[in-house]
């Protein structure tokens, strides 16, 4: 999809505000900036980066409720996707969103979009030294599917709902687990890549 049938796609579908794209399209233009001088992204998809990056990451919120009091952690954030993105569409100030990040120039990328963009996230380092205690702990391109289930059984000290944006081969990925998945989970399709999925999971402590 190009950059009009995306964003004609997200106020549609998926109720994003003419200005949520104005801050869609700073963020486009900023990573492509920052790219030149820091490989945020594969140069291969900065011409694919609206339905690439930001719809791929803005059709998570169909399984997200922005609820007071309740937070999303977004684990291995990097150039922002999918914690950016989301953090543009949150309106409510009692939702509260968490990019985790281990590269401190990715980190200041993050610091740098969230005062341009004027969105409220918080830029954290290093998920292990944290205590997490959110509602929803999304991830994409972050690990590998055994190691973040490993991190959501043993780091995050609450309930919550594992969203992982995963590509083709998800199923057989969950088949070949070290040990089974024994939550209830369910696999879904992505709007952006054929046969890609999302894994939804409900973490139970």
């Amino acid at each position: 999809m190009n950059k009009e049938k995306v964003q004609s796609v997200l106020i549609e579908q998926f109720n994003f505000s003419e200005e949520d794209l104005h801050k869609l399209s700073i963020f486009h233009d900023e990573l492509l900036k920052f790219n030149k001088k820091y490989n945020l992204i594969s140069k291969s998809t900065e011409l694919e980066i609206w339905n690439r990056h930001i719809l791929d990451s803005a059709q998570l919120i169909k399984y997200i409720q922005f609820n007071d009091n309740f937070s999303l952690s977004d684990m291995g954030s990097g150039a922002g996707f999918p914690g950016i993105v989301l953090s543009i569409f949150n309106k409510n100030k009692e939702f509260h969103v968490k990019l985790y990040e281990k590269s401190n120039i990715k980190c200041d990328f993050l610091e740098n979009l969230k005062i341009k963009l004027d969105i409220s996230c918080d830029v954290l380092g290093r998920y292990q030294d944290y205590d997490i205690q959110s509602n929803y702990v999304v991830s994409r391109a972050f690990k590998q599917l055994d190691e973040i289930l490993r991190i959501s059984r043993e780091t995050i000290k609450v309930n919550h709902k594992l969203i992982i944006l995963k590509g083709k081969n998800a199923e057989n990925e969950i088949n070949k687990l070290s040990q089974p998945l024994e939550f209830m989970y369910k696999l879904v399709n992505s709007i952006t890549e054929p046969n890609s999925k999302i894994l939804l999971v409900d973490v139970v402590k």
